[in-house]
């Protein structure tokens, strides 16, 4: 048992965690024809709460309970695997780090920069405004996309849908996109 321990407490190397992460996809079809996404997740809660506008009239008993069920098993797995496993951060390439600091983000090799990720940096008005247009942005493009980055990147692209290659190829650019132009002129810089 301290020998499954000592490997799951180590970062896996790509060439495991990528096809481990790849099965869940056919496991999950052969498990009642299943698939995998987070996204419809908040449809699912929204009608188990109660939500009265027609996009939740559904039975989310049938069609999203195993959904809510396997968010919440990533949760508690989470939890519990930083719990019990620990581990370091990842290391941030120096790379990264010089361009954070171009950005004018004090970048001290921490996996979320306090410049970004602590109270201090929601305290101005235009904080808020990035960030409840941004959570709008991201809303809109989940629905409208018909899936978050991670069910087209592994679900969409694992089944070979085309219209989950587009939307990847999209995620990438826009992410692109924003942080080479949209980001320093938020952030005021040259």
């Amino acid at each position: 048992m301290e020998a499954w321990l000592e490997l799951l407490s180590k970062p896996w190397h790509w060439t495991i965690a990528g096809p481990a992460i790849g099965l869940v996809v056919p496991l999950l079809r052969l498990a009642g024809g299943r698939r995998f996404g987070v996204s419809s997740c908040y449809r699912h809660l929204c009608s188990a709460l109660g939500a009265r506008a027609p996009y939740f009239a559904y039975n989310w008993r049938r069609d999203g309970a195993w959904n809510l069920m396997m968010v919440t098993g990533l949760v508690l797995g989470g939890a519990l695997a930083g719990a019990t496993l620990g581990s370091e951060p990842p290391a941030i390439a120096e790379a990264t780090l010089a361009h954070l600091e171009r950005l004018g983000i004090e970048a001290t090799g921490a996996l979320a920069p306090e410049a970004l990720f602590s109270l201090a940096a929601f305290s101005s008005p235009r904080a808020w405004i990035v960030m409840l247009l941004g959570g709008l942005l991201v809303g809109f493009g989940t629905r409208w996309a018909n899936g978050c980055t991670s069910g087209h990147a592994i679900s969409g692209l694992a089944e070979g849908e085309r219209a989950s290659l587009i939307a990847v190829a999209g995620f990438f650019a826009g992410g692109l996109i924003t942080t080479a132009l949209i980001w320093p002129l938020l952030a005021g810089l040259p």
